[in-house]
């Protein structure tokens, strides 16, 4: 596959294991509007949320190979369960390639961001069952402030729902009482949302926890480290107009784009469906 022979002109390349890191991706669009990117969702695979570590860590190298294959400049993890359980081992496998391709993940600037908004420091953490187990962001706020608690509570059910096209019934609201009723007896005035599928019912968490608790998500937040990134490494895109975005998914592509565009809030257009596996080192 031809790469451009400017390296600012390549795509900002972001995974997760569904449409969740779409989330993510919107704020990217909004801040980056001259990047090209190429998004590619692992939903055959998925959810990732109560995968070992070993087979998240496969299934992030896997789709690494594949983007870096379509010539990506950066590479953002748009999925806590990988962050957590892959982000070392992504980071040096991109460091062996010639550009030495950066690697960010969700994790780090949602706790930083968690530990700036606590006024009781009592931050709460809503997540997958691999999050959870992986400590991940405990280490990372802890190593941001090692005076805050973190209460983190698994919500194994609450991300496949959203997938599934999350109605807004009463199945949904009970599943997000139950995840949040741990929250409110710990009396946490912060709570990191930690799957990027979450912020599409933030208004109903909102309500159940309550409007004095600020809810912290990773997508403006990461995209200012990419912006960040590719300033210091001086790969940002030079254009003034709007770049172009596409995707690809391991599973239905019609599925993909008619929820995807849900969460994007954009058209999606054309999805390719790919089928991942090892390839050459780049």
């Amino acid at each position: 596959m031809s790469r451009p022979s400017d390296p600012r002109a390549r795509p900002i390349a972001v995974f997760d294991s569904g449409v969740g890191g779409l989330t993510v991706l919107h704020e990217l669009l909004v801040r980056l509007p001259q990047e090209d990117f190429v998004y590619l969702g692992d939903t055959a695979r998925f959810p990732y949320g109560d995968r070992s570590r070993e087979d998240l860590e496969r299934f992030a190298l896997e789709i690494a190979e594949e983007l870096l294959a379509r010539g990506a400049k950066l590479l953002v993890v748009a999925c806590n369960s990988a962050t957590a359980a892959a982000l070392p081992a992504l980071r040096a496998r991109m460091l062996q390639t010639t550009l030495g391709v950066d690697v960010l993940g969700v994790v780090r600037p949602e706790a930083v961001q968690a530990v700036t908004s606590t006024r009781n420091g009592r931050i709460g953490l809503l997540a997958t069952e691999a999050t959870v187990a992986s400590g991940a962001y405990g280490e990372a706020v802890h190593a941001a402030d090692p005076w805050v608690d973190l209460v983190p509570v698994a919500c194994p059910a609450l991300a496949p729902a959203i997938q599934a096209g999350f109605p807004a019934d009463e199945q949904l609201v009970e599943i997000v009482r139950g995840a949040v009723a741990p929250l409110r007896e710990a009396g946490v005035d912060t709570v990191i949302l930690g799957c990027t599928h979450y912020p599409l019912v933030r208004p109903m968490l909102q309500r159940i926890l309550g409007p004095g608790v600020a809810i912290v998500t990773s997508g403006a937040a990461l995209a200012r480290q990419v912006e960040h990134a590719l300033g210091s490494r001086e790969l940002a895109n030079p254009r003034s107009g709007e770049g172009d975005y596409r995707f690809l998914c391991t599973g239905d592509p019609d599925a993909f784009r008619d929820l995807g565009t849900r969460f994007l809030q954009l058209p999606l257009g054309e999805v390719e469906r790919v089928r991942l596996q090892a390839r050459e080192a780049a």
